[in-house]
């Protein structure tokens, strides 16, 4: 397996190259963690984006062992890219053919600029004192990484999940930008169901006494609040099949407990073996702030537009391949379809494909051979 290495890019150390968040506040250094896979072209036109979802990183594919300043979260299951096997040579990211690049978003805890950075005006992490940021800001950054890297158009803009509503949101803002968009198990709109999901996910970090308003650095950390706010999202991302099946491979031994309950059956077990795991890899402040930037997800507010038909106007001339995964309860199929009949009805060119998984949610992450033919199709037939 290939070795990578995260490299960075940071801008806004002067007052004039800050970045404006959309709030209106201007905001810098800010420092950008990325990796990239594959030659830019001559002609700089065979450039593809990457946006990973919510507890993703920049590291995409191949091998990083470490990355500087991120220290203890750069767990060993961060090491293999987590799209390893749609990018490289012959893949559906063909890196013979186009050059990919994928950033950790700002406001992460993977080497961007975020709530664990060392604020440089206080020599201690930012804590409660990073701003509130929204999807326009964290869209913006990347755009600015873009060019920084000299590149003016994007063969595609291909996200999952939270990275798939971000990567609408730049070709909606940017619609010169992108010849393609891959939504992939995303939606136009935030649902009712995930806003109380993720107000549940709000609700037990806060509940947290050791969260202390985000400035917990110096002590143990909300490790319990983090703990069930990732078991409330993890049963949303895994089908209940895929989940049991998972689960009967955990041994429940008869004295094993969670605190002064007795663990019963392999699915608690399971369950809490994720959530531990994931406490180590993730921050609570990072996790609080994507969890607001995804409810507060608006393309209409966040463009100006008055209407769909307003919006995607401009994003005539761009091609998008949607992906519904059938098992899906976390992006419900009705948000895809809805994305789909918008964009006909808008006159930009659709494709909407149906995968047929029991793996839920997490199937884009597990099954590449069912999605790989079709986003091989865009890509070349752009």
């Amino acid at each position: 397996m290939k070795k990578v290495e995260t490299q960075f890019y940071t801008f806004g150390k002067t007052r004039k190259d800050r970045l404006t968040l959309k709030s209106g506040v201007l905001f810098g250094p800010v420092t950008v963690a990325y990796e990239t896979y594959g030659r830019l072209s001559p002609a700089r036109d065979n450039a593809i984006l990457l946006f990973h979802a919510l507890s993703g990183s920049q590291h995409a594919a191949g091998i990083n062992k470490s990355v500087p300043g991120v220290g203890r979260l750069w767990q060993e299951e961060c090491h293999v890219g987590w799209w390893n096997d749609y990018i490289g040579p012959g893949r559906a990211l063909d890196t013979s053919q186009f050059f990919i690049i994928c950033a950790n978003y700002f406001g992460g805890c993977y080497g961007s600029t975020g709530p664990s950075s060392i604020n440089p005006r206080t020599g201690r992490p930012y804590g409660a004192r990073f701003p509130r940021i929204e999807a326009n800001d964290m869209v913006d950054v990347q755009v600015r990484l873009l060019r920084h890297l000299g590149i003016e158009r994007l063969h595609a803009a291909i996200g999952a999940s939270m990275g798939g509503m971000l990567a609408v949101n730049l070709a909606v803002r940017y619609p010169h930008l992108v010849a393609n968009v891959v939504p992939i198990a995303a939606g136009l709109e935030v649902s009712t169901l995930q806003r109380i999901h993720n107000f549940e996910q709000v609700y037990a970090i806060e509940s947290d006494p050791h969260y202390n308003r985000g400035d917990y650095y110096d002590g143990p950390g909300p490790v319990d609040g983090l703990a069930l706010a990732r078991m409330i999202s993890h049963k949303t991302f895994v089908s209940l099949a895929a989940l049991t099946s998972r689960a009967r491979t955990e041994v429940v031994d008869r004295n094993a407990r969670f605190k002064t309950y007795p663990l019963h059956y392999p699915v608690e077990s399971y369950l809490l073996h994720q959530c531990q795991k994931f406490v180590k890899r993730f921050d609570a402040n990072t996790y609080m702030l994507i969890i607001d930037v995804w409810q507060c997800y608006d393309l209409l507010k966040d463009t100006g537009a008055e209407d769909y038909k307003t919006l995607f106007a401009p994003c005539r001339h761009q091609k998008y391949l949607v992906f519904t995964i059938d098992s899906d309860v976390c992006f419900y199929p009705d948000q895809q379809e809805f994305m789909a009949r918008t964009l006909t009805r808008c006159r930009v060119d659709c494709q909407r494909v149906t995968v047929h998984s029991d793996k839920g949610h997490d199937a884009f992450l597990l099954e590449p051979k069912l999605f790989t033919p079709h986003i091989d199709y865009a890509l070349r037939r752009g």
